[in-house]
């Protein structure tokens, strides 16, 4: 019914002419066959538009209020009056009340005139009658179009949570890939900036020192060995596939600078590390935060700095603040002075910045006046719940 409605009304159609020719059947006297010419095709004229009263809702109603005149002056059964309280009910809950309002008041008139021409005799109490029968279906078909109005609402405020949802879900996917992304250049970019800086030292070095030599390929091999099982960790959690009873490789965190530190000069670039106060109980998300930052910094001393650069790491723990800064000497060549905070920098520089913004601090990134290259970042060594 509810995906055919029209198949409803047709029944009750059909179920109002029934009853109306029963009704006739009833009433009927002998020799008075000649009325059947005239009252059948009336009660299908007074009954059928009740089919369409859905999809016509206002057509329908005049019509129906048109046939009422004949079909009631001529007594042909209850349809004129059951027909014309379905119609304003229908327009009531389909069209609105002041197209409802008007029909009614159409209704009332009709009404009046038909009283007072045919059934004065009989007083006013069918009047009252009628005018109770159509109170009770104006209050009927207010009660069904809130109900109505309601569910729309409803299924508009599910429709537009799930809309939401899904938004949601977008946004949550684009962060974590971005996430994701900052690893892997992080990951990537330091293994690959250490591996062709020993790979150029290995190939000048590969006749007059091959010990030296040696040393650099050995730290090329386990450089892209770390770098191959970050990247198989952060492609495991893509697949999210664990191995039963194999815990998950851990992330770096704070306390790992030492041998980030010990990486980078293996690499070529002297490496001064300075650590006040303790790493270890700061949270998972800052501690990594200070590490890629270092990372990121020391990754493009190598690639940028040239040769005979020299850094230095200093990083300072108080009881609310964890203080990191990076510095390197850019080989003793000065740059050109730009306003450091505002640079927007690439990808690196850019991860760094929504590290630091993430977890409430602050970076600041830009040469310095003598040569060299600056890179200073502010965390909160706890994070409000």
């Amino acid at each position: 019914m509810r995906a055919h409605p029209m198949v409803g009304d047709v029944l009750l159609a059909l179920l109002l002419l029934l009853v109306d020719l029963l009704l006739l059947v009833a009433r009927a006297a002998p020799g008075e066959g000649q009325r059947w010419y005239a009252a059948i095709p009336l009660d299908l004229a007074m009954v059928g538009p009740v089919a369409f009263r859905r999809k016509y809702p206002l057509v329908t109603a005049y019509v129906i209020l048109l046939m009422t005149v004949p079909h009631s002056v001529l007594e042909l059964g209850v349809g004129s009056a059951t027909a014309s309280c379905v119609a304003l009910y229908t327009v009531v809950v389909y069209v609105g009340r002041r197209q409802a309002a008007l029909y009614l008041a159409a209704q009332a008139v009709i009404s009046v005139l038909q009283m007072w021409a045919f059934w004065s005799a009989q007083g006013w109490a069918p009047l009252l009658f009628i005018g109770l029968i159509f109170a009770l279906c104006w209050v009927l078909g207010e009660f069904v179009g809130a109900r109505r109005a309601y569910h729309a609402e409803v299924e508009a405020r599910l429709h537009l949570l799930e809309t939401e949802r899904d938004q949601a879900g977008r946004i949550a996917v684009a962060e974590e890939r971005g996430r994701i992304a900052r690893e892997l250049h992080d990951v990537v970019a330091h293994a690959v900036s250490v591996i062709v800086v020993q790979a150029d030292g290995a190939s000048y070095a590969l006749r007059s020192s091959p010990e030296l030599a040696e040393r650099a390929v050995r730290t090329i091999s386990e450089t892209g060995r770390q770098a191959l099982t970050e990247l198989r960790r952060l492609l495991q959690v893509l697949r999210d596939e664990e191995v039963a009873g194999e815990p998950r490789i851990p992330q770096p965190t704070a306390e790992s600078l030492a041998d980030l530190a010990e990486r980078v000069r293996t690499a070529g670039v002297p490496v001064e590390l300075s650590i006040e106060g303790s790493l270890a109980e700061l949270p998972a998300g800052v501690s990594l935060g200070v590490y890629r930052i270092v990372q990121e910094s020391l990754t493009n001393t190598l690639k940028h700095a040239g040769q005979g650069a020299r850094a230095e790491v200093r990083v300072r723990r108080t009881e609310n603040l964890v203080d990191v800064e990076i510095v390197d000497d850019g080989a003793g060549k000065a740059r050109e002075l730009v306003p450091g905070p505002d640079l927007p920098g690439g990808n690196g520089v850019i991860g760094m910045r929504e590290r630091a913004h993430l977890f409430g601090g602050i970076l600041q990134v830009g040469p310095r006046p003598g040569g060299g290259w600056r890179v200073h970042a502010s965390f909160p060594a706890r994070l409000d719940p």
